[in-house]
């Protein structure tokens, strides 16, 4: 079936390539209809823009929330369950299917279809050019032009038969919402169940963020809505860390103390998400400002300090032990026979053997090995020569000396030509540190001050 039909809108035709079933649907205000479609330009050759199909996922509107290209509700209320239909539309029609088609890709590769937008009160977007990162799309943006649609109609929901996406609720209807699944979460808590409880807050967020999105910044209505946005978002964190989710604890944290940066319970949640990465100094810090804002917390605080340095304790000595490991295995290892050196100091044959076979196997720990072959050895830095000292404790390695001034490392560069890379070297916190360039990770070269012994 291959007629034309002009429907009673200016600059649209309609083509009926495959007849639907049944009578014309009823479309009311609310209804969710879901479709497939293509685009395709006014050409010879058709150009092929868009196609759901491809993206791997129908397209679905709601009746009467406005979407962008008005025309496509005009389109799929002419249409039948299961009909297949092509329609041309004038250029009066697709001015805004670039950035309609923008939102569609990203969400089609799984990026945020709001990326990069700047807000603009009414219609300013329209008047002010920005590429919208795909070529075509930013053709038809500075030439809007006459488009082909071909579309299939699926279904059509009543409003009663799905559950309403955020985006798809009236103002009143989200206020509402938030209160609920405020209360869901909570219960989901009790039961331990974190996971759907942290669902329920962040839709609950959603809901608000959309309403804020119409309100000025820091106005009376954007202040209202914000103080239902941050024990949600506290409540979110702790579902996070109770998940693991420690990042996620960090960027919804720091993000919300941009905003309220006298919020004891977000850096108390920030301080958790900290020590459980590994981040003391931000750990402590965040912690102390718990106690400064919030004085009824300091019990709580003074806990999870003392929790913090025990377990900082314990992994300083699982390190300790994992490099007296590494070290001495890398002794084990068979020695080789490298060509003789023209500098005046040379090694003896098995410990530059075992550095190199070392090295070749773990470079990125290779700048530690540099210097405990260096102080084994004897070198001279600045007149004074560096020798190891006993640790105190039998769990304890003996400390390989470091010193502030940076020159050790030509010292060690002129007196050992196995030392190929230079170290760099790094002072926090009273310790001294390797950075090494081929690993990801600081590696502790003694974990508490040394010192370096004058020759005698």
């Amino acid at each position: 079936m291959e007629e034309t039909y002009l429907l009673n809108v200016e600059g649209v035709r309609k083509k009926i390539l495959h007849g639907g079933r049944g009578e014309l649907p009823k479309f009311q205000d609310g209804s969710k209809i879901t479709f497939h479609f293509q685009t395709l330009k006014d050409n010879f050759e058709r150009t092929v823009i868009d196609d759901s199909r491809e993206a791997g996922m129908p397209m679905e509107i709601i009746v009467g929330k406005m979407f962008k290209i008005e025309i496509w509700e005009t389109l799929l209320c002419s249409m039948r369950t299961g009909e297949v239909a092509e329609f041309w539309c004038d250029a009066i029609h697709t001015g805004m299917y670039a950035l309609v088609s923008k939102g569609m890709r990203r969400i089609a590769e799984g990026r945020d279809p709001l990326e990069g937008q700047k807000h603009r009160c009414g219609m300013g977007n329209m008047f002010d050019y920005h590429s919208t990162g795909y070529d075509d799309l930013d053709e038809l943006q500075r030439t809007p032009q006459p488009l082909i649609f071909i579309m299939e109609l699926f279904r059509v929901e009543e409003p009663s038969a799905y559950k309403r996406d955020t985006w798809a609720m009236s103002k009143e209807e989200k206020l509402a919402a938030v209160p609920v699944l405020h209360s869901e979460g909570n219960r989901l808590v009790l039961q331990k169940e974190f996971q759907r409880a942290a669902e329920k807050y962040q839709e609950a967020v959603i809901c608000l963020r959309n309403l804020q999105a119409k309100e000025k910044p820091w106005e009376e209505g954007w202040l209202k809505l914000e103080s239902l946005v941050t024990p949600l978002v506290l409540n979110y964190c702790q579902c996070q860390l109770e998940l693991g989710e420690y990042y996620e604890v960090l960027e919804h944290t720091t993000e919300l103390l941009q905003k309220h940066n006298d919020n004891a319970k977000a850096y108390f949640k920030r301080a958790k998400a900290h020590a459980a990465v590994w981040n003391e100094r931000e750990a402590r810090e965040d912690f102390l400002r718990v106690a400064h804002l919030d004085p009824a917390m300091a019990a709580a605080v003074k806990k999870e300090l003392k929790l913090l340095g025990e377990r900082m304790r314990k992994k300083h000595v699982e390190d300790r032990k994992r490099y007296q490991g590494l070290f001495q295995a890398a002794l084990a290892l068979p020695c080789h026979n490298p060509a003789p050196s023209t500098h005046t100091h040379q090694p003896s044959t098995i410990t530059q053997g075992c550095v190199l076979g070392w090295r070749s196997q773990n470079p990125g720990l290779a700048h530690n090995w540099d210097l405990a072959m260096g102080t084994a050895h004897g070198i001279e830095h600045q007149g004074e020569k560096l020798q190891p000292e006993k640790a105190e404790g039998e769990d304890c390695p003996p400390r390989i000396p470091a010193v502030t001034s940076s020159s050790l490392v030509p010292s060690l560069h002129s007196q050992h030509p196995s030392c190929c890379m230079a170290p760099d070297l790094l002072e926090e916190d009273g310790c001294r540190w390797w950075a090494g360039d081929a690993a990801a990770t600081r590696l502790p070269v003694a974990l508490l001050p040394v010192s370096v012994l004058p020759q005698r």
